[in-house]
C-alpha cells in the first residue's frame, strides 16, 4: 500500500531582532506545525549612522541560517518561502550579507517593501484569527510597525513605519535607563512617527483591534500571570510602564510575567504601543493568532484560504479525530435554540455564541481517547491543540466547558474570556443541548421549550415524549439535580 506522505512547507523571516524559521505541514485542513526555531540576531542593532551593517552582525545572522539551512534540504523549493525585512530594506551593505545568505541557504532571499510586510503581515493574521468586521491590526517589529486595516482577507489601508523595538532601545534606552525621560521621549518620537497616517486610519474606522508583535505576547503573558484577563488596555499599558520604572535599569529588569528573552526590548516596544493607543485612540487590543510567517505559509496553500477562521478549525479537527459531524450539528442547532430562548433576558456577550458554537461542535472529542474520562481527555486536548481563530483565555474556556459537559457538575474555575456568569450559563445551555441529543436521531428529537426568570431555567417537553423516552426523562431530572443543587436552579415540567 502507497503511503500519502503530507506536504512540508518552510517560511523564514530574516528580522531586525530575531530570524525565524516556521517549518508546517499540511493535514485535513489545517496547519501542523513540525518545528519552530528561533536565534535572537538582533541585526538592526549592528545598524551604524550610515546605515552601513557591521561586519558582527552579519556573521550573526549567517551562523543562524547555518543552522536553519539543515532543515530545508528535504522540502521542495516551490514551498519554501524566504524574506528579509526593515533592517535588511535599511542596510546599504544588505547585498554583501544577502550573497552569502543566499549560498548558505540555497535560496533565494526576497528583501520585501514595507507595504508588502503590512500586507503579508495581515494575511497571517486573517487566516488565524477569529472575529468579523473591520480590524486594526498593529506589528511592532525590530525596525518597522507595520499598521493595517482589513476586512476578510482584504487589508484596505497598509502602513510601515520606521519604528521599531530594536532601533528605538538603541535610540531612546541606550544608556539602559529606566526613567521618565527616556519613556517620554520614547513615546513623543513614536507619535511623531505615526501622525502622519492618523486622518486616514480614523476616517476608515475600525471594530476590533489585534497585536501580532512579541511585544503583544509579552504584555499578555504578563497580565495573565498577574491574574488579569488578556485584553490590553492603555490604563494597562500605564501600569506597565510604572512596573518597568520601579527598576533603575534594563538589566534589573524583572516584572512578573516577563521571560529574559524579551526584558532588554520591551520597554522600547511597551512606549512604542502607548504611542499607537493613544494616537489612534485604541480602545483595547487583543493578541493575534498569527502574523508575517503565518502570512507566507498560508499564501503557498491555496486551499487553505477560508473566510471563516473558526469554521475551518472545526471542521479540520472533525476530519482530524473523525468525529459524528451529522450529531455535532444536532447539538449545536439544540444549543442554539436554547440560547436564542434565553438571550433576551440573558443578554450574553457578543463572543458567548461562538463559543458555546466550538463546545457542542467538539463535545465528543475525548471519546477519541476514552469514553469514562471523555471530559478530562476533552479538555487536555483542546488545552494542547493550535486552535486557529479562538484566543488563548477562549482556548481555556472550551476545554474547562467541555471538562464538564456531562454527568458530574462543579464550578467553572478563574477564566478570562467572558465573565463567570456568562461562562456558567454556556456550561448549563451545553449539558442541556448534550442530554437532548442523547437519541442521536434527528427525527427523534423532543420539542423542547426553554423559559428563563433572572437564574431560574424550567424547561418543558411533552409528558408522551418523556414517557416514550424513559432514560432521557432520567438524565433530565437528574440534572435539573445537579443545577439547582450549584445554585443554578432548574425546573423540569411535563406538558
Amino acid at each position: 500500500m502507497e503511503r500519502t506522505v503530507s506536504p512540508l512547507y518552510a517560511a523564514i523571516d530574516l528580522g531586525s531582532n530575531s530570524f525565524h524559521m516556521w517549518i508546517v505541514r499540511e493535514v485535513a485542513g489545517s496547519v501542523h506545525t513540525l518545528a519552530k526555531i528561533k536565534r535572537k540576531v538582533r541585526l538592526a542593532a549592528g545598524l551604524n549612522e550610515h546605515n552601513e551593517l557591521s561586519d558582527d552582525a552579519m556573521q550573526r545572522g549567517w551562523d543562524c541560517l547555518s543552522l536553519f539551512a539543515e532543515r530545508l534540504q528535504d522540502i521542495p523549493a516551490e514551498r519554501i518561502r524566504i524574506v528579509g525585512t526593515a533592517a535588511l530594506r535599511t542596510a546599504v551593505n544588505a547585498d554583501v550579507f544577502l550573497s552569502r545568505a543566499q549560498t548558505i541557504l540555497g535560496h533565494p532571499i526576497a528583501i520585501i517593501p514595507g507595504e508588502e510586510e503590512a500586507r503579508i503581515i495581515y494575511q497571517g493574521v486573517a487566516h488565524t484569527s477569529g472575529g468579523g468586521g473591520k480590524r486594526l491590526v498593529v506589528d511592532i517589529g525590530g525596525a518597522s510597525t507595520e499598521v493595517v486595516i482589513g476586512e476578510g482577507l482584504d487589508a484596505s489601508a497598509l502602513t510601515s513605519l520606521k519604528i521599531g523595538c530594536v532601533t528605538w532601545l538603541e535610540r531612546y534606552f541606550k544608556d539602559r535607563c529606566l526613567n521618565t525621560e527616556n519613556f517620554e521621549a520614547a513615546i513623543q518620537a513614536a507619535k511623531l512617527a505615526i501622525e502622519p497616517m492618523i486622518e486616514h486610519y480614523q476616517s476608515l474606522g475600525w471594530e476590533t483591534c489585534v497585536g501580532a508583535s512579541g511585544t503583544v505576547q509579552a504584555l499578555q503573558e504578563i497580565m495573565l500571570a498577574q491574574g488579569m484577563d488578556e485584553l490590553i488596555t492603555l490604563p494597562k499599558l500605564k501600569r506597565m510602564q510604572r512596573q518597568a520604572m520601579q527598576y533603575k535599569h534594563l538589566e534589573d529588569l524583572d516584572i512578573e510575567g516577563l521571560t529574559l528573552e524579551r526584558a532588554l526590548v520591551f520597554p522600547s516596544g511597551l512606549s512604542i504601543l502607548i504611542a499607537i493607543f493613544e494616537t489612534l485612540g485604541i480602545e483595547s487590543m487583543t493578541l493575534a493568532g498569527g502574523a508575517l510567517r503565518e502570512g507566507m505559509v498560508y499564501e503557498m496553500m491555496n486551499q487553505m484560504r477560508h473566510h471563516d477562521v473558526r469554521t475551518r478549525t472545526l471542521d479540520s479537527l472533525h476530519a482530524r479525530f473523525q468525529l459524528d459531524s451529522q450529531h455535532a450539528e444536532t447539538v449545536t442547532q439544540t444549543a442554539m435554540a436554547l440560547l436564542a430562548s434565553c438571550e433576551p433576558h440573558w443578554q450574553l456577550e457578543p463572543q458567548a455564541e461562538c463559543l458555546l458554537h466550538a463546545c457542542t461542535s467538539l463535545h465528543e472529542i475525548g471519546t477519541c481517547i476514552e469514553f469514562k474520562q471523555s471530559g478530562e481527555h476533552a479538555a487536555y486536548l483542546i488545552h494542547h491543540l493550535d486552535l486557529p481563530g479562538f484566543t488563548r483565555a477562549q482556548k481555556h474556556l472550551i476545554a474547562e466547558l467541555l471538562r464538564r459537559f456531562r454527568e458530574q457538575l462543579s464550578s467553572l474555575p478563574e477564566q478570562h474570556a467572558v465573565s463567570a456568569q456568562t461562562a456558567t450559563r454556556l456550561l448549563r445551555l451545553l449539558r442541556l443541548a448534550v442530554i437532548l441529543c442523547h437519541r442521536r436521531d434527528d427525527s427523534n428529537q423532543p420539542p423542547a421549550t426553554l423559559a428563563v426568570k433572572d437564574n431560574q431555567l424550567t424547561l418543558t417537553l411533552p409528558a408522551h415524549w418523556l414517557a416514550d423516552n424513559p432514560l432521557t426523562r432520567t438524565e433530565l431530572q437528574q440534572e435539573a439535580n445537579r443545577q439547582t443543587d450549584m445554585g443554578w436552579p432548574l425546573t423540569l415540567i411535563e406538558s
